[in-house]
């Protein structure tokens, strides 16, 4: 009976921490997410104007 409670116990905490690494893995983003996440960035540097970014915006595709 005890190694029931204590085998049900190692498989609840197993699925615990299985669900919380698999929600902090990082999900994979396209190269077109990458490239407009640094344009954002790009952007919010001042490194380009708006009328560059919202060019280069409509020429990924958002």
């Amino acid at each position: 009976m005890v190694a029931v409670l204590v085998l049900l116990a190692v498989l609840t905490a197993a699925g615990v921490v299985t669900a919380v690494l698999l929600r902090r893995t990082p999900k994979p983003t396209s190269d077109s997410d990458r490239a407009l996440g640094i344009l954002r960035e790009r952007f919010a540097r001042g490194e380009i104007g708006q009328d560059e970014y919202e060019r280069r915006r409509e020429t990924l595709g958002r």
